[in-house]
């Protein structure tokens, strides 16, 4: 059984551990505020140009855009997986691992015969790869302490370059998408070869788009545009959903942390009950005793 001592020093370890999580707590939930907000206002522009390269791939012409091109044999699959550079955030990324790990086993037995190459994202994304046996092409560590949009300018003028050059037959995007406080999805997408939005509404009308200059040259202008902005949405996705995923973690934890002091209260006081009452047990019986001679 312990002593007082050590139940008195472990309810002020676990106080202090308390107060460190309260901190943490406090503090993603003001960086998440702006990371809710720059996601929330990146959204509705992403939807737009989705919506208008839906029209433009659409549109009855010859020309098909290098980007939107499958290819008939697939020997090399890259997968960019964002994850946070630091960890007490829960399950955020045990999920996003495990799940970039099934998937790419399901693309193994897919193509039995493409190689897989990964693009980590964040310090976890990236320790994880080191450890694995898949050829990584290029590592981007730390990249949320200052995110910016020059990093997902040059993830994407990668992946693009190397899908025109024929380096990669396709690419694929794994990230944490940020739902709600409470709620974090793990997300893919097909980033290369660019599948259009078959959902949108078609009017009842047939109708002619006229394009100026050429179609050509506004899916040369829109195109890489769009792969930019999409690794720039999953970033500050994946960025609000680790603030979400940390301050929830962090207030369980400090919850934890309390009801584990009022047990820990509750034994010291019964330990402390016990020993004043066998002090006294003992000096009754001194007493007795004294008195007796």
């Amino acid at each position: 059984m312990a002593t007082l001592r050590e139940t008195r020093d472990r309810i002020t370890s676990v106080k202090n551990t308390s107060k460190i999580t309260q901190a943490m707590s406090m503090v993603a939930t003001a960086k998440l505020r702006r990371a809710q907000d720059a996601i929330i206002a990146a959204r509705p522009f992403a939807k737009q140009v989705q919506k208008i390269l839906g029209n433009l791939s659409s549109a009855d012409t010859e020309f098909v855009h290098p980007f939107f091109e499958t290819r008939k044999t697939v020997s090399s699959i890259a997968i960019i997986v964002i994850s946070s550079d630091r960890g007490l955030c829960g399950a955020f990324n045990t999920n996003l691992l495990r799940a970039a790990g099934i998937r790419m086993a399901e693309l193994r037995r897919e193509y039995p015969q493409a190689s897989i190459q990964l693009i980590p994202v964040g310090k976890r994304a990236v320790n994880s790869a080191r450890k694995g046996h898949d050829e990584v092409v290029r590592e981007f560590n730390d990249v949320f302490s200052k995110l910016d949009y020059s990093t997902a300018v040059d993830i994407a003028e990668l992946v693009s370059d190397s899908f025109l050059a024929q380096r990669f037959d396709q690419v694929e995007l794994m990230s944490n998408e940020f739902v709600t406080v409470m709620r974090q999805e793990v997300r893919r997408m097909q980033l290369l070869p660019i599948i259009p939005d078959v959902k949108q509404e078609k009017s009842q009308h047939n109708v002619e788009y006229i394009f100026e200059p050429t179609r050509a040259e506004i899916l040369d202008t829109l195109l890489p545009m769009y792969i930019k902005l999409q690794v720039w949405r999953s970033l500050l996705d994946s960025n609000a959903a680790e603030h979400a995923a940390r301050r929830m973690a962090m207030e369980n934890a400090t919850t934890n942390a309390r009801d584990l002091i009022k047990s820990l209260q509750l034994i010291y006081n019964r330990e402390r009950q016990a020993a004043i009452t066998k002090e006294m047990l003992e000096i009754v019986g001194g007493a007795e005793a004294l008195s007796g001679n």
